[in-house]
């Protein structure tokens, strides 16, 4: 049967690439990438030679029909991010659902995300957690902050290093200046790196040293039995 794989890359290191991602990327038909020109050099280090086009956040509406009812016809279709898993934070969620309605089959190989390594490597639990990722940039930003905040789990956030320290003093306004945080960039990179710390202290410490790479943002769980 044809199908829509969904295929995981490395989020950094090119070693995290799995085997089976590279054999399902040489035999698919054809290879749907967030952005070609990025994807141009992993594809060319594996020897991968699948044609290749794009389907990013601004062509996805116009083209998830088309492709769902191509593989739903017979093809063999891929989809690949810049980094990580398509649909976590990135173009796929509507292209699955597009191929769910035409009754084509989905598959998604496990394989890197960034938010997995950041969790573990905070210290904090991973029992329970939810996952936000990016937060509104301005409508229903404070709603979402005050909703998180209140959740006896763990929370992760994707931000970038324009707005991180905006994030951590949002952090100590809305989750309370006590609560344990956990950031790590670059994660499986050169210069990857884990801080830990109450907002304060992280928020000094990207005062002065200037952020730099993708970051992963983990708050700790709030202890239902302490008022905060």
């Amino acid at each position: 049967m044809s199908k829509l794989y969904i295929v995981p890359t490395p989020v950094g290191n090119l070693e995290d690439m799995t085997f089976r991602a590279i054999k399902v990327l040489k035999q698919v038909s054809l290879i749907l990438c967030e952005d070609t020109r990025t994807s141009a050099g992993l594809l060319k280090h594996f020897d991968i030679q699948t044609p290749t086009a794009s389907h990013h956040k601004f062509n996805e509406h116009e083209n998830c029909e088309y492709y769902a009812k191509r593989i739903a016809s017979g093809e063999d279709i891929a989809l690949i991010s810049d980094a990580g898993t398509p649909a976590v934070s990135d173009p796929g969620f509507m292209l699955v659902r597009a191929c769910i309605k035409e009754g084509a089959e989905v598959e998604c190989l496990p394989g890197a995300t960034a938010f997995v390594p950041a969790l573990v490597d905070s210290g904090f639990g991973c029992e329970s957690f939810v996952f936000n990722g990016f937060l509104p940039q301005k409508k229903g930003r404070q709603k979402r902050l005050s909703y998180l905040a209140g959740l006896e789990m763990t929370v992760i956030f994707y931000e970038s290093p324009f707005r991180i320290v905006k994030l951590l003093e949002e952090i100590k306004e809305y989750f309370s200046p006590e609560r344990r945080i956990s950031v790590s960039r670059e994660i499986s990179k050169l210069y990857e790196e884990t801080v830990r710390g109450t907002a304060d202290e992280l928020i000094e410490f990207f005062k002065n040293k200037t952020p730099k790479g993708e970051f992963v943002v983990v708050v700790d769980k709030r202890d239902a039995d302490v008022q905060e």
